[in-house]
């Protein structure tokens, strides 16, 4: 999974920042994969990684390689194109299930292969280097697709500031007759003041 994952992060820097630090990032990213192989064909070649090993290190250090080749060039493809064709995309794709498998078969021939610590210490090790790194790539992945799938499934937060501000517009246009009416102001309220009482007499008759 780590390749998938090192491909992807490359792509999404490569979106987000400036054109203007875009090149440095395809070097940087260049630089990275060839510093990569270089360091596994020094182990593939090193005499004692060819000795006796209870488990295949030595195959799984091959397929990495060819892993890494194509991770390089996903991620050439990736950053030159714009916009990228769906069948790249589906590639890519059909490459991370590729990358997966690969990330779990080191991980168990690596935990298998513990007897291979003294006989072949330069593939163990690397073995257990591309374990860890496999391991942390699919859960910082992972994590990020359960953020991805929350924000399609739930409605995102820009959705109800515009449906508020819509509904409020509405709310308040002079044509609209919902709007709320402005009550009228009530006159302060006058002192009492008492009448003097009226005395009627009546004539005597």
């Amino acid at each position: 999974m780590i390749h998938f994952c090192l491909a992807h992060t490359a792509y999404h820097l490569h979106c987000w920042l400036p054109r203007s630090h875009r090149l440095r990032l395809q070097v940087t990213v260049f630089l990275f994969g060839i510093t990569s192989l270089v360091l596994q064909f020094y182990v593939l070649l090193r005499p004692r990684s060819s000795r006796y090993c209870s488990q295949p290190l030595l195959t799984n250090l091959v397929g990495n390689i060819i892993f890494t080749f194509f991770t390089l060039g996903f991620t050439v493809l990736l950053l030159q194109m714009e916009p990228v064709p769906q069948a790249l995309k589906r590639m890519f794709f059909v490459f991370g299930a590729g990358s997966f498998s690969e990330g779990v078969c080191t991980v168990v021939l690596t935990i298998l292969a513990s007897d291979c610590e003294k006989s072949t210490p330069e593939l163990y090790y690397w073995s257990v280097l591309l374990s860890v790194g496999s391991l942390v790539s699919t859960v910082l992945f992972s994590g990020m697709g359960l953020i991805q799938l929350s924000r399609v499934t739930c409605s995102r937060p820009d959705a109800k500031s515009n449906c508020l501000k819509l509904a409020f517009e509405s709310c308040w246009s002079p044509n609209s007759d919902t709007r709320p009416r402005q009550a009228k102001p009530v006159p302060p309220a006058l002192p009492h003041v008492s009448k003097p009482a009226t005395i009627c007499c009546s004539a005597a008759s």
